[in-house]
């Protein structure tokens, strides 16, 4: 992937500062290495990818708190749209921590917002009073509930409109259970752009023939990793995944 990821012109961070989207749509698909390599390929004349230190393909490490009783998975299993996310994700490459809040709203927005922070304490002042403000859980009823581990691309469009995120490598640890998933055969692509603004990677996904697949990594990783979850209304969901990476010999634990 590092020779296609040549081919790119680049963008730096500083420069990324204009394609932040912190308001936006997001649409999500589920492929695997080798249809990756096809659609790098015909990418690399309509994007710019993302440079860091001289990297392009950068290690993430994030950790998902949610209440005792899974509140949170429980809503997004069960298809509301309005629902909230709290998480801590670490940039390697940049040596960077943020806490993360994200609200999708019953218009399909994703709203994030986000402190930099070093350590997971949600108990500090600083934590707790940004939990306080922008989500509807008390800090006191969260604890760490999956760890995830992954390599992401990230790419953007010549017009400055999008960001297409790319993560290869994905896997889960649930500290609760003990279990870790391996699920590096798999390739989850997300274009997150503002509004419905044209966008080159649409068509080229189309021919590959990917198409939308929700993919919460969060949710997913819980269903994976904790057997004491309810998990039927994603079993569907989990049955497209693996039939997607059964060319890879990946199958649900």
């Amino acid at each position: 992937m590092e020779r296609l990821l040549e081919q790119f012109g680049r963008i730096t961070l500083g420069e990324m500062a204009d394609v932040r989207l912190m308001n936006r749509i997001d649409t999500k698909f589920v492929t695997t290495q080798s249809v990756l390599y096809r659609l790098l390929s015909m990418a690399h004349d309509d994007y710019l990818v993302q440079e860091i230190g001289g990297e392009r393909n950068m290690r993430y490490l994030t950790t998902y708190f949610d209440t005792e009783d899974f509140d949170m998975f429980y809503v997004h299993q069960s298809g509301h749209t309005n629902r909230q996310k709290l998480r801590f994700r670490t940039y390697v490459s940049s040596n960077l921590q943020f806490m993360e809040v994200k609200t999708k709203n019953n218009h399909g927005r994703t709203r994030k917002r986000r402190m930099q922070v070093d350590g997971m304490d949600i108990m500090e002042t600083g934590k707790r009073a940004f939990i306080c403000e922008h989500l509807r859980y008390r800090p006191e009823r969260l604890h760490r509930v999956l760890d995830n581990d992954f390599h992401r691309v990230t790419l953007v469009n010549r017009a400055l409109t999008e960001r297409l995120t790319i993560d290869t490598g994905l896997t889960f640890h649930n500290p609760l259970t003990g279990v870790s998933v391996d699920m590096a055969p798999l390739v989850i692509v997300e274009l997150k752009r503002d509004g419905l603004c044209p966008s080159p990677v649409l068509e080229m996904l189309r021919r590959l023939r990917v198409f939308p697949l929700g993919f919460s990594k969060y949710c997913i990783g819980s269903a994976l990793t904790n057997d004491s979850l309810r998990v039927n209304r994603f079993k569907p969901r989990l049955m497209s995944v693996a039939k997607i990476a059964s060319s890879d010999n990946w199958q649900i634990p």
